[in-house]
């Protein structure tokens, strides 16, 4: 049996990233001050972590995103109510 190699992710694009650095534009907006980011050229995705810093997003991160979210706008609501 044929065994098949690892499809490669390296791409001109990821080349790109590497030398000049990523391209993080707001892919959605979790609270005032926190957003989660995605780079326009090699789609790799990051949040802002409680330090300020980036950090990868991982499914725990973007399920924690998205209960901050919900807990974030339940509460504007209720304040500006």
């Amino acid at each position: 049996m044929r065994q098949q190699s690892p499809i490669s992710t390296y791409s001109l694009l990821s080349f790109v990233c590497a030398t000049f650095g990523h391209d993080y534009t707001i892919s959605r907006k979790i609270t005032d001050y926190m957003s989660e980011y995605k780079c326009s050229h090699c789609g790799k995705e990051v949040s802002d972590n409680m330090h300020g810093t980036l950090e990868l997003l991982t499914a725990k991160v973007k399920n924690a995103n998205t209960s901050l979210a919900t807990f974030y706008k339940k509460k504007t609501r209720k304040i500006s109510a």
